[in-house]
């Protein structure tokens, strides 16, 4: 009984440390690669109006042809208000080495994440869309595409 209540106290004292993440999720590509019709769309709750960042998270392959990635990104509120509409950018591979950037994960497979914006977020629902915006059609080599809400330590 005592390793069990110890066990519980561990958990709750790891699950409680440092991690600001409301929201994270993943849309994966099943042909690993981004169609430009593909729209990532994402729905997330906020329950206490606070200031949020916004992060973009890729995950690509070695097979990923070029540097960089754009991203038309779009923030809408519960009404479908758009709040923020832009394309962003970010660099997955260093230009000049091509080594990714990226935290490895399996084998070839990159994890990249690039903030989309910081913003005071109301309690409510939210949506986020996202859309590649290259050159080609179809971007080979990326797997998934996702969004991480996080809250801004406002110490």
């Amino acid at each position: 009984m005592k390793t069990f209540v110890f066990f519980l106290l561990i958990l709750f004292c790891l699950a409680g440390c440092g991690d600001n993440r409301v929201f994270e999720d993943y849309k994966d590509f099943a042909s690993k690669s981004w169609n430009v019709k593909d729209t990532a769309s994402f729905e997330f709750q906020i329950s206490s109006p606070e200031a949020y960042n916004i992060h973009c998270d890729i995950r690509s392959t070695l097979d990923y042809p070029y540097s960089r990635i754009f991203v038309n990104y779009t923030l809408e509120d519960s009404t479908h208000k758009v709040l923020t509409s832009k394309l962003v950018s970010s660099y997955l591979f260093d230009a000049k080495t091509g080594e990714p950037n990226g935290d490895s994960g399996l084998g070839d497979i990159y994890d990249h994440r690039f903030v989309l914006e910081n913003r005071k977020l109301d309690a409510g629902k939210y949506f986020v869309k996202l859309q590649q915006f290259m050159r080609t059609d179809t971007l080979q080599g990326v797997i998934a595409a996702g969004v991480r809400v996080e809250r801004i330590n406002q110490e």
